[in-house]
């Protein structure tokens, strides 16, 4: 059976980054890094460490942090590479479209958006349940049908309305401008950052080493499906490429803005998950707040109120870069004509693709409001590092199909670093359940659906 050409027809490099940029170019190499930052600090930390611990690492989960920040790093290489090269808002999607056709940058974008409204939805809920501790401390309680989702408890929950209620707020923001977002985005990364090495420097102190006497209960299989799990934590630098074609010079910045983001949060990952497993049993971690518990068990009340704003700083730029960065995904796939083009059109004031944004925001508002936490994390995982591969694959198709074109950064020791790359995260996918890739077939049968329906029929390089 011949594959017809247009499903394998690429995007030339020259063709991406030709297009007219309507979004307004204000972010610095510090801004990109800060952004990076603000999307990968967060729910790794203040949400899923407790949660793959206590499930599938133990203390190991130190180790898990170590080998997904290995596949990170790998992975970054190649995306700053592509992302010099290819400045635009598409991220791997449009990497994908310059390097393996038109259908694996559909199956990428589609699965692209999976990881970006999934993960946002995930942060939002943990959000949720920092707030309510936060208010509760403060003796003030809602109702449990206005915080949990009827999924988590069908006999008293029905919606999680902080969830909700926050990313709508998010949205509004992101529709007003980037500058704006990325000012916010900086003052919630300088609280968050503030309140982890106070956590790191406070519960040192409050160690118990028997904590980590069974360090790997689990065994190395349950080290590496914790690594898959908390590989969702690590999609921030993927979002810094997402906001290229809104640098001032993505060709160096964008690059910078990867590699130092990850180096800074993969450090304070495993230093937290340290100390968190040292002061607490990680049988009591699965909760949504872990830190927020460890810091009560430990009897550090002083510091109990100070981590939850952190907490609640520190998801918020998550949810910000996250939703960001979903909106520049649909933005670049309907400029190519495989949504329609409402979504790439740009507000004349506020120089935003607001209709994407609010779309987006809408539907991971309902996913947060509806949805329990533990399938959305699983779910983004596989999705992200779906989209490494892809990534790691398209740097060497490359190298080798048009090894003339000028590379502002270069990923290391090619063609290893990218093969590599392309073996632990598909390793790491295979520790991942079985349902859960059962989901990513679902959601990836929707999308051919959506593309052989209407996407190839309106695309702009249609073969007439």
């Amino acid at each position: 059976m011949r594959i017809p050409k247009q499903l394998l027809q690429r995007k030339s490099v020259d063709a991406l980054t030709a297009i007219e940029n309507s979004l307004k170019q204000t972010l610095t190499a510090k801004d990109l890094t800060l952004l990076g930052v603000g999307g990968i600090i967060g729910a790794g930390i203040f949400v899923l460490t407790g949660i793959a611990a206590a499930r599938y690492a133990g203390p190991a989960i130190v180790v898990s942090f170590v080998l997904a920040g290995i596949a990170c790093a790998l992975a970054a290489l190649c995306y700053s590479e592509l992302a010099a090269m290819i400045p635009v808002s598409g991220s791997a999607y449009s990497y994908a479209y310059a390097t393996l056709g038109e259908l694996m940058a559909w199956i990428i974008g589609w699965d692209l958006v999976l990881e970006y409204a999934l993960a946002s939805s995930t942060v939002a809920i943990g959000w949720a349940a920092y707030l309510i501790s936060f208010m509760e401390s403060l003796g003030l309680h809602l109702p449990r049908y206005l915080t949990t989702t009827y999924l988590a408890d069908p006999a008293a929950g029905f919606i999680n309305l902080p969830a909700v209620a926050i990313i709508l707020l998010l949205t509004g923001l992101l529709v007003l401008g980037i500058r704006q977002s990325a000012m916010f985005n900086l003052a919630m990364v300088m609280i968050k950052l503030a309140v982890i090495i106070l956590f790191i420097l406070a519960g040192a102190g409050h160690i118990q080493a028997d904590n980590w006497a069974d360090f790997s209960p689990f065994g190395f299989g349950g080290v590496l499906t914790g690594a898959g799990v908390i590989f969702f934590a690590y999609i921030g630098f993927d979002a810094v490429s997402t906001a290229a074609q809104e640098a001032v010079n993505p060709q160096k910045d964008v690059p910078f803005g990867i590699i130092a983001s990850l180096v800074i949060c993969t450090l304070l990952y495993i230093l937290v998950a340290a100390v968190l497993t040292g002061i607490i049993s990680y049988k009591e971690l699965n909760v949504t707040a872990p830190i927020a518990i460890a810091v009560d068990r430990a009897g550090m009340l002083w510091l109990s109120p100070i981590v939850k704003i952190g907490a609640i700083a520190g998801l918020t730029s998550v949810m910000l870069v996250l939703l960001m960065g979903q909106s520049r995904i649909f933005f670049a796939m309907a400029k190519d004509r495989l949504l329609p083009p409402v979504f790439a059109e740009v507000h004349p004031q506020f120089q935003t693709p607001h209709l994407s944004t609010l779309m987006v925001g809408v539907a991971v508002a309902l996913l947060a409001g509806f949805m329990p936490i533990e399938k959305l994390g699983e779910l983004v995982s596989i999705g992200t590092l779906f989209a490494f591969v892809l990534v790691c694959a398209g740097v060497l198709v490359l190298r080798i199909s048009h090894p003339e074109l000028e590379r502002h950064f270069r990923c290391p020791a090619s063609p290893y670093v990218p093969l590599a790359g392309i073996l632990v995260c598909l390793a790491l996918m295979a520790g991942l359940p079985l349902d859960t890739w059962l989901r990513l077939l679902v959601w990836l049968l929707i999308g051919f659906g959506i593309y052989f329906g209407y996407g190839i029929r309106h695309s702009k390089l249609r073969v007439l």
